[in-house]
């Protein structure tokens, strides 16, 4: 019967790339012990949900995947894992259909295919304080043609908003020669690009012995050529540093793309928020950034609805980003997470209000992202190419270094994951189009 019957398992994955990367981890040992995965709208035998909890819809949509997978399976064993689920453990097992919350990931592909049917007493049993940060180590990225890889996890910074440093626990890292090796298995399975990620990415190295940091790293991989494209995820202003910026400045490898958080451009409301920064250290920074790079992609993480943002704070942070040559905005109204310092902030915006400055915010972005777009209209730029056609006009396409998404009129399947260079000539929903000119 075992060579006959093979398990199905589906995966659903909310959140950031941290959570990309683990759920790509989950999937892998799955496949390597000989489970079937399958997409989540299909029949399946366990359903792995790996949540979020960065705001109250993350929450939602954690909670409505549970639904859903016990509505389309009642025979099904869900399990829950995640940020979400570390906070809330109690709560979710109480759902119908949930037979595990765990927060060992690295241990669930091995006691799904051994230990059936679940119990958190076995999974315990299997791993005593196993951490995930350096037992899944994934080499393939399910429909994805880069790859990400967590060099980092944890928080100790105390943001009044944030949960995650509750959910995630203190910064650790992985030590820089697993790094190396990590990226030279990626590389060999085929991957140009690939993405440090990490919950707190900039104080990387911080708690190795002995201590390093972010640069570090970055600079050894790109000194030794360790793979076609490199870029960094999420990172802080502060820990952007003018040895950093000189890496940008100089290397052919490192994407010149950062995604910082900004949050607000209203020095109270940073201030209520415990930011480290004020809008004068930002600007400063970002000069700074562009006079070395002048083609620097910066996106930034911008929230609306804080506890005392009036109007007028409002205006000034969209005035403030008005004038800043991004190249993208990521938009979200503030959302009160219990535990957290916030919570019991005075001044609440009502959610009618924050829904309307986020979508005049989210205007501003499109805005943004297209100025920023038509700057490198009739370049040629280095394109990777991904492997889905664009939704909208089903031509192939990719992103360039600086993370410009670029429409192939030319382009075929063959081009997958390759790097191909392409002359644009237009601009259109903040999205550039072009011809190849060498592949």
């Amino acid at each position: 019967m075992k060579g006959i019957f093979r398990l199905k398992v589906a995966v659903a994955t909310l959140g950031c790339k941290v959570n990309q990367y683990e759920s790509a981890g989950i999937l892998e040992a799955l496949v390597k012990q000989g489970i079937d995965v399958v997409s989540f709208d299909q029949p399946a035998d366990y359903y792995v949900i790996n949540t979020c909890t960065v705001t109250e819809r993350s929450d939602i949509e954690s909670r409505r995947l549970i639904r859903r997978a016990a509505r389309a399976n009642p025979g099904a064993q869900i399990i829950v894992t995640g940020c979400y689920a570390k906070l809330a453990a109690d709560d979710l097992r109480k759902m119908p259909g949930v037979a595990l919350v765990t927060d060992q990931k690295a241990m669930i592909a091995e006691t799904i295919a051994t230990a059936p049917p679940l119990t958190e007493i076995a999974l315990q049993a299997r791993a005593p304080g196993l951490s995930d940060l350096s037992a899944l180590k994934p080499i393939r990225f399910f429909g994805h043609t880069r790859a990400f890889l967590k060099v980092q996890d944890g928080c100790n910074s105390r943001c009044r908003y944030c949960i995650i440093p509750f959910a995630r626990g203190a910064s650790r890292s992985v030590p820089e020669r697993d790094v190396i090796g990590q990226v030279d298995k990626l590389r060999h399975a085929g991957y140009r690009e690939i993405v440090l990620t990490g919950i707190h990415l900039g104080v990387y190295g911080a708690d190795l012995k002995p201590p390093t940091d972010l640069f570090s790293i970055v600079k050894t991989l790109c000194d030794h050529r360790a793979v076609e494209r490199l870029r960094l995820s999420s990172i802080e202003p502060m820990e952007i540093t003018d040895p950093l910026i000189a890496l940008f400045q100089h290397s052919g490898m490192l994407c010149r793309h950062l995604h910082i958080p900004l949050q607000s451009g209203d020095d109270g409301i940073l201030k209520r928020m415990g930011r480290p920064y004020d809008p004068g250290f930002f600007v400063h920074l970002l000069e700074k950034i562009w006079r070395a790079v002048p083609d620097m992609a910066v996106g930034l993480d911008v929230m609306v609805g804080f506890p005392g943002e009036d109007e007028q704070a409002f205006e000034r942070t969209l005035h403030f980003i008005a004038a800043l040559p991004v190249a993208y905005l990521h938009v979200f109204p503030y959302s009160e997470r219990p535990g957290t310092e916030a919570a019991t902030l005075s001044g609440k915006v009502t959610d009618r209000e924050k829904t309307s400055r986020a979508q005049r915010m989210r205007s501003l972005g499109k805005r943004k992202r297209t100025a920023f777009a038509q700057r490198f209209i009739g370049k040629k730029m280095a394109v990777l190419v991904e492997g889905k056609p664009d939704r909208k006009t089903g031509l192939w396409k990719g992103f360039s270094g600086n993370y410009i998404p670029v429409i192939l009129e030319d382009g075929d399947v063959s081009l997958v994951n390759r790097i191909v260079q392409v002359r644009t000539d237009r601009c259109q929903d903040g999205q550039l189009h072009g011809r190849i000119v060498d592949v």
